[in-house]
């Protein structure tokens, strides 16, 4: 698989990799056995990039990455993981050494490593972003060796921007599919001037991009699709991007058209995302073995036409825009 690199690490990863909030909570049960099943599949499919958060089941999304890495010292697999939601509420006077500290060692224990890859500040309130001090409790986390980069994940463009402005940010991950173009316009570009990677998330709108969804689809309620769906425990944008459900199945439709023979419809949102300049590794989560290996498929997908990139365009002004475009 295509290997891009983060420019201010000097590490690359797959253009394809593998986010694993499913392998957590959130996402309905996902046993264990088949969360390894997930892990593996990924990686013999090419994938060297995991994206994960002390937050995903409490920890157990990085104690399963850790213990495939004990089994798998082989693999090199590049892991990003998310500090700072375990504050609640979140205060952005709590985002201190000390705890930074203490969200460190917890995730360096569940990984089973000394030092963390990538460690990303997990969408934390606006006012982090300007605080010179959160930044350099980080830089005093790298230059301690427990942390060899950091990054910023975030839910709005100007926050990324903000975040890109940092000189020692190594990465921003922001949600970025057909349904949530904003990006482009000031986001990746900016990254790209800047060396700053992007990983890219939420890429298939919570699975609504990938067609199986109808009106009619109930999720289990401790998936995040029932209980979050007008922002009720987080914020609303990290589900289905926050676009309607009943016009984003409706969308999705329109979506699934443009997918070229031989490719499903979240194949073609993967391609997609990994055609946008600026675009480090995008992330789809998966909940089996067969998910895993479809979307790293993706990756080896012919480069869409410009006829069908216009039509994504089209699509997302005439039916998404609206909803999502000022808010995000």
């Amino acid at each position: 698989m295509e290997q891009r690199e983060f420019a201010r690490i000097g590490r690359k990863v797959s253009v394809v990799g593998l986010g694993t909030w499913q392998l957590g909570a959130g996402w309905g049960e996902v046993g264990e056995d088949e969360a390894l099943a997930v892990l593996d599949a990924a990686v013999e499919s090419g994938v060297t990039f995991f994206d994960t958060a002390d937050v995903y089941g409490d920890g157990r999304s990085e104690r399963l990455i850790g213990r495939y890495l004990r089994d798998r010292p082989d693999a090199r697999i590049f892991v990003a993981t998310k500090m700072g939601r375990r504050l609640m509420p979140q205060a952005a006077e709590n985002y201190t050494l000390d705890n930074f500290l203490a969200w460190t060692d917890r995730s360096r224990a569940n990984l089973g490593v000394d030092t963390l890859d990538l460690v990303q500040l997990h969408c934390p309130p606006s006012s982090v972003h300007s605080t010179d001090a959160v930044f350099d409790a980080l830089d005093t986390l790298v230059d301690r060796g427990r942390i060899a980069a950091y990054g910023v994940s975030v839910e709005t463009c100007e926050e990324a921007l903000a975040a890109i402005a940092r000189p020692g940010t190594a990465s921003v991950q922001i949600i970025l599919n057909p349904f949530r173009l904003k990006p482009l316009e000031r986001v990746l570009p900016a990254a790209v001037a800047a060396g700053v990677g992007i990983i890219a998330r939420v890429p298939l709108a919570s699975g609504l991009l990938s067609g199986r969804y109808t009106k009619d689809t109930v999720f289990s309620e401790d998936d995040h699709r029932t209980y979050n769906r007008h922002g009720e425990r987080f914020d609303q944008g990290e589900t289905f991007s926050g676009v309607d459900f009943e016009e984003g199945v409706e969308a999705a439709v329109e979506f699934g058209e443009l997918a070229p023979e031989g490719a499903t419809p979240a194949q073609t949102a993967l391609r997609w995302v990994v055609q946008q300049p600026g675009v480090t590794s995008v992330i789809p989560g998966a909940r089996s073995p067969e998910q895993a290996r479809a979307n790293a498929a993706a990756a080896a997908l012919p480069a869409l036409s410009h006829g069908t990139l216009e039509a994504v365009r089209e699509l997302y002004d005439r039916r998404i825009r609206a909803q999502v475009h000022h808010r995000w």
